[in-house]
């Protein structure tokens, strides 16, 4: 699933070739794309046309478009989307052919390139939500934490609320209502970076340690986004079908037996939540079971 970098590539993209157009006609080719929208797709097609998409945001992995009004006057209502697995928005030209899991299309009145959301394995989503009048933060993202990149992210009260729980660290930073836009990969990332086990309960983590994994959790965001982020398929694109190369810099995550970029050891692959987790034993020791 496309994280933080990802989705931060495609909402550059969206900015760069979206952002104060007007939508002409809007044609869903697949019920799921739009199953979010729970008024149902006449209605999120009604509520787009004429309207135009006049910025592109980002809150941790979902992204969102306010809309205004045909005479320019902020509507309080924003195209959101969701990436889901495998969902991609592309800016094309209209004389490109489909694609073969295009679920939506978007045509503006410019006549100029489209905007197209493709989702082969249809998690993703799109639905028109409130805002209020400022395009703010739609209120079902409302949830969501500020992401450590962000201005505003409070640290301190992030590590307060890290330690106060108890779970394992990796499990804390995967919670999208404790910090945004962390997902799998630069979890494992992150926590190589700091010398932390994924498996190290919060509770016990000292304040320099959390220091230690949200600088590992900056650089690796920053270091990705800089790379386009990370592809290991042709699922994630950005908005103009190209792929991101930090895949090539990923020092634990899908490295299982290969020699550790720090010490050497051979990377460990571990069964965690249905999903893997990568790291070095030497570097990242797995912490001792708490006593009963």
């Amino acid at each position: 699933m496309p994280e933080l970098p990802e989705v931060e590539v495609v909402r550059r993209g969206l900015e760069r070739w979206v952002a104060g157009r007007t939508v002409a006609a809007v044609e869903v080719h697949h019920p799921r794309a739009v199953r979010r929208h729970l008024e149902g797709t006449d209605h999120f097609i009604a509520a787009l046309t004429g309207r135009t998409l006049t910025a592109a945001r980002r809150r941790g992995k979902y992204l969102w478009l306010p809309l205004a009004e045909p005479d320019g006057a902020p509507s309080g209502q924003a195209l959101v989307a969701h990436l889901g697995m495998s969902g991609q928005l592309l800016v094309e030209k209209p004389s490109q052919p489909d694609e073969t899991h295009l679920r939506a299309r978007f045509v503006f009145t410019d006549g100029g390139r489209e905007l197209r959301f493709v989702d082969q394995r249809t998690f993703g989503g799109l639905a028109v939500e409130e805002t209020g009048e400022d395009g703010g933060l739609p209120t079902r993202l409302a949830h969501i934490a500020i992401d450590p990149l962000d201005d505003t992210f409070d640290e301190a009260g992030f590590s307060a609320a890290l330690r106060r729980r108890r779970t394992e660290v990796k499990r804390a930073l995967l919670d999208q209502t404790l910090i945004g836009g962390v997902g799998n990969i630069y979890a494992d990332e992150a926590l190589w970076r700091a010398r932390l086990h994924g498996a190290r309960p919060t509770d016990r983590l000292t304040r320099v340690q959390v220091h230690a994994l949200l600088d590992g959790v900056r650089d690796v965001l920053g270091e990705a986004l800089a790379q386009g982020g990370t592809s290991f398929d042709s699922l994630y694109v950005d908005v103009n079908g190209q792929s991101g190369y930090f895949s090539r810099f990923l020092a634990v995550y899908g490295q299982a037996d290969r020699p550790c970029p720090r010490c050497g050891t051979a990377i460990t692959r571990e069964s965690f939540m249905n999903r893997s987790s990568y790291s070095c034993p030497t570097c990242q020791p797995r912490p001792r079971a708490r006593r009963s």
